[in-house]
């Protein structure tokens, strides 16, 4: 894995240099295309680099519990470093995981209400919230695009897109049925209920320009008969 986390990280530094360069950046294109690959691999340098800077300060401290004068200072950086590494080792692995080519796009979300009438409307509205405030969190553009609102302030359903960055490798396991067991506010004698909601996570198609080769056009003109009334 260190192998692999050190060719990563001396690409990162090679793109740094590139998208620096007045050549490069002079052919958009190809500065794009860095800038993206650049991006893509950035969290991975950084943390690798939080684990190499936690794995140094541990060695330092280690060296350091020689000295009985900082035994007690470097023992507390050598155990609080130690225990750093692992949880940073696991992140890093997590990181290396090949990605989804749609992690990085928008995406569309579509939430209604399933099963359970208007408490099942309420629910599909929690979830909306939800996802509402979770966006705000991540600094994301949510936009609503379809809404069908109950009387109670639940939804029938609702549709909404959000843009950001990596919105879709996010939310892309919401997507199935939710569901939920409450006491609803519709219920006077206090029973249980059982509602559900579906949630649909797709992510953004990205335009595609076709061309088409007018010599590839056939054209078939069909006229239809002319029909003969009777004459009464």
């Amino acid at each position: 894995m260190f192998d692999k986390l050190e060719m990563v990280e001396k690409r990162y530094d090679e793109l740094t240099n590139l998208i620096s360069d007045p050549q490069i950046i002079a052919n958009q294109d190809e500065w794009r295309k860095l800038m993206k690959e650049h991006a893509e691999i950035e969290e991975i340098v950084l943390k690798y680099r939080e684990y190499k800077k936690a794995k140094n300060a541990m060695l330092d401290a280690e060296e350091l519990l020689k000295d009985p004068e900082m035994k007690e200072l470097a023992e507390q950086e050598y155990y609080e470093n130690k225990e750093k590494l692992p949880k940073i080792e696991e992140e890093l692995k997590i990181l290396l995981i090949p990605k989804d080519p749609d992690d990085d796009k928008n995406i569309i979300c579509e939430i209604r209400g399933g099963a359970g009438g208007e408490e099942a409307a309420l629910f599909a509205g929690t979830l909306y919230r939800m996802y509402t405030m979770y966006a705000e969190k991540k600094h994301w553009k949510l936009e609503v695009l379809n809404e069908n609102e109950t009387g109670l302030g639940g939804y029938k359903e609702i549709s909404f897109m959000i843009t950001g960055k990596g919105v879709y490798s996010r939310l892309k396991f919401e997507s199935g049925v939710h569901r939920v067991q409450r006491v609803p506010d519709t219920e006077s004698s206090g029973r249980i209920h059982t509602s559900t909601a579906t949630v649909a996570v797709l992510p953004v198609v990205e335009d595609v320009e076709i061309e088409i080769n007018p010599a590839d056009i056939k054209m078939e003109v069909y006229r239809a008969s002319r029909s003969r009334g009777t004459a009464h």
